[in-house]
């Protein structure tokens, strides 16, 4: 194959917003053709990410506190629309394609995401993997992966630089009690509207299934698009991104 895919498992869960960070340093790197295309695949810590719309809401900050009364962090995302969780029965994914001009391959680029992740999916066993949006869904998206058109998933956001653009999400593996029972407090303090019940996990319908199932599966199915090429972040992507972190951090007066 001509296509080769740097894939990268570093992660920094005890250090907020540098995977964001790190993510938004690929990003650049990649603009700036530093660095090819990357896959870059991570278990994260216990944090709400929220988007720019939220950032405006005035119950934004009440929604950091009842993050955290419920062991959750708070972080300011690089890519998509409103609130979600991560935490450590996901598994967080950004995959860096570089671009002549980004903005004509948006639909593209989503689509070759939801179409990787259905097929490693249903490799695993699940049935009726569908994408679109499930009505009553957090963090609404026409992209999400969702069971029988009810229960997501997966939701996936896309950021864009000059020439290249970065299209990051997260897969609920295991727990999707947790990410119910953060999101309810936030949406409200947020103004938000959703069906909780909207909410599902890998493992509610593939029970034993692992994060390092869904890792490998996804390697898996890399390697028939591409070489993937294992790597680890440089010092100098790690330097940059450290520098960012603070821009990721949520900065509210209470």
């Amino acid at each position: 194959m001509n296509r080769t895919i740097s894939l990268v498992t570093d992660g920094f869960p005890d250090q907020p917003g540098l995977d964001t960070a790190v993510s938004r340093t690929l990003l650049r790197q990649a603009s700036d053709g530093e660095v090819g295309e990357t896959f870059r695949i991570r278990i994260p810590s216990r944090v709400v990410a929220f988007g720019k719309r939220d950032r405006l809401e005035s119950g934004y900050a009440r929604a950091i506190d009842a993050a955290a009364v419920r062991g959750f962090g708070s972080i300011e995302r690089l890519a998509g629309g409103r609130a979600a969780v991560f935490h450590e029965g996901t598994l967080a994914f950004g995959w860096t394609m570089q671009s002549d001009y980004p903005p004509a391959g948006i639909k593209e680029r989503f689509a070759a995401v939801d179409d990787l992740l259905s097929r490693v999916f249903t490799r695993l066993g699940l049935d009726d993997v569908r994408i679109g949006e499930v009505p009553g869904e957090y963090c609404p998206g026409e992209y999400s992966i969702n069971i029988g058109g009810k229960y997501k998933i997966m939701g996936v956001g896309q950021r864009l630089a000059k020439h290249a653009a970065h299209v990051g999400g997260v897969i609920v593996v295991r727990d999707a009690a947790a990410v119910r029972d953060v999101l309810i407090p936030v949406y409200g303090h947020l103004g938000l509207s959703w069906d909780p019940a909207t909410t599902g996990a890998l493992e509610d319908f593939l029970p034993g299934v692992s994060t390092d199932d869904v890792r490998a599966g996804i390697v898996a199915e890399l390697a028939t698009i591409a070489d993937v090429a294992p790597s680890t972040l440089a010092p100098a992507n790690l330097a940059e991104a450290l520098n960012l972190v603070p821009d990721h951090l949520p900065n509210v007066d209470r």
